[in-house]
């Protein structure tokens, strides 16, 4: 029973974190048909927002000494601005070109984003350590597990009920939903497009965050590189569960860390090395069976 437990918060944990960043994805793709790759660059350029260049640039500060309730709202602020200034700056150029044009220009405002953080602090990883009390175990139910696990899936329980209220309950997350199931009846209805591509842009920037904040308490390091692992477990949890599904993508995040997690435990040890070839192989079967996605919304329901 203590080991079904612990199986269980670890795949949460990890489902956890591939569902914000799905969600980020999925959020962008349902108002303006982008899948957006410089996601995984957000991610870490909030990490290294944390560090800063001191007045006489020989030293680095660390913002992680703050109280969490300043540095978790700064976070999340960097975030959405690093995103709404790329949509300001290059997507709002493209809104009307092909979804191939959009992709490429995704990619490259990553690798942008990628060389400056190059420029600025190397490609050597930096030691971080934040929150080193979120490492220490709780018991719960007889299953030690990190106190880190356990508040990544509130947080993202969280944020879950607060966006499906903000999408069903407020006027602006009216007006994106409007956008995402039919973004040129929308404008003609008076949806303001700009203000609605800039919110989705907003929010997702600040999934990032916290996807950032989550990784670099679990690591302790800053590495340019380390968002692009969540990145495509995120992209690949998008499609299967249904582009354009924000429920779909949260779903299929916690399928696939509950896969991961599973065959992680469950695989002979000399074959434990290829868990991800059995994850993504599971993926490729789920497609064929289902090419729209696992939990592609009905063609008369809307798509978030």
């Amino acid at each position: 029973m203590t080991a079904l437990l612990q199986i269980a918060f670890d795949a949460l944990s990890l489902g956890s974190l591939y569902a914000i960043c799905a969600l980020g994805i999925a959020l962008i793709f349902g108002v303006m048909r982008l899948v957006n790759f410089a996601q995984g660059d957000y991610i870490a350029f909030c990490v290294f927002a944390l560090l800063w260049p001191s007045i006489d640039a020989t030293a680095i500060v660390f913002l992680g000494n703050l109280p969490w309730f300043v540095l978790v709202p700064v976070v999340l602020m960097f975030g959405a601005g690093i995103s709404v200034a790329s949509e300001i700056l290059v997507f709002r150029r493209f809104r009307n070109a092909n979804p191939a044009t959009m992709m490429i220009a995704s990619f490259a405002v990553g690798f942008v984003i990628q060389h400056v953080l190059l420029l600025l602090f190397s490609s050597r990883p930096k030691s971080i350590d934040l929150w080193p009390a979120l490492g220490l175990p709780v018991e719960i139910l007889g299953a030690r597990i990190p106190l880190l696990q356990l508040i990544t899936i509130i947080i993202t329980v969280a944020i879950l009920i607060a966006l499906t209220a903000f999408l069903r309950r407020t006027r602006y997350g009216l007006e994106m939903r409007a956008a995402a199931e039919n973004f040129t009846m929308a404008r003609m209805l008076g949806v303001r497009a700009n203000g609605v591509i800039m919110l989705a842009f907003a929010v997702s920037g600040a999934l990032a965050a916290a996807v950032g904040l989550i990784r670099v308490t679990q690591t302790g390091t800053a590495d340019i590189q380390m968002g692009a692992s969540v990145m495509l477990v995120a992209f690949i949890a998008t499609v299967i569960g249904g582009l354009g599904s924000l429920t779909g993508a949260v779903l299929a995040g916690y399928l696939i860390g509950a896969a991961s997690v599973v065959m992680q435990v469950g695989l002979p040890l000399e074959a434990r090395p290829f868990r991800d070839a059995f994850v993504y192989g599971a993926v490729i079967v789920s497609l064929i069976w289902r090419p729209q996605g696992l939990f592609a919304p009905s063609s008369n329901k809307q798509r978030i």
